[in-house]
């Protein structure tokens, strides 16, 4: 009888570590994939764990994506001329509804520097995917423009690591 009742702990024991172990291996403040991509969620946002899809001059690629600590945006933007736009429907530490959008990618004005900017669909006009920096700034354009681009204080750290 107590070699039964033993195993009943022991496989009780393993039960409860395996599930504190889980529970401990994912981490809440880590970046969404976007909802259109078939990738597993993000653990960690550091190496090929924060890769997300990004689209560029109507070519998808993947990026790898760090938020620069909050103090850092202002210095960052102060002391770098040539920073990168980021166009993204939320936040890029929250799930996308639309895979974000990038102006440069290597041998085109890179920089590894990007500044993150909201796009918000105005009234009457229906959200969809832009695959272009310049249909992003298009759609800001004119008199009765289709959105309007949120300028945000994040800067993150961007490298683009592969086509898709």
């Amino acid at each position: 009888m107590s070699s039964t009742w033993s195993s009943v702990v022991a496989r009780a024991t393993l039960i409860a570590l395996s599930a504190l172990w889980t529970a401990c291996q994912s981490d809440p403040m880590a970046p969404k994939v976007p909802a259109s991509a078939t990738t597993a969620a993000l653990k960690s946002v550091n190496g090929a764990a924060g890769q997300m899809p990004a689209f560029y001059d109507g070519n998808q690629f993947t990026v790898n994506m760090k938020e620069m600590p909050g103090g850092a945006s202002a210095a960052l933007q102060a002391h770098n001329t040539n920073i990168n736009q980021i166009y993204a429907s939320n936040d890029l530490d929250d799930e996308q509804d639309f895979v974000p959008v990038i102006d440069a990618i290597q041998g085109d004005g890179f920089n590894p520097l990007w500044h993150q900017n909201l796009i918000v669909f105005n009234q009457g006009f229906t959200p969809h995917q832009f695959t272009s920096d310049d249909q992003v700034l298009a759609a800001a354009a004119g008199a009765h423009p289709e959105i309007t681009i949120v300028s945000t204080d994040e800067m993150y750290r961007c490298s683009v690591v592969g086509s898709k």
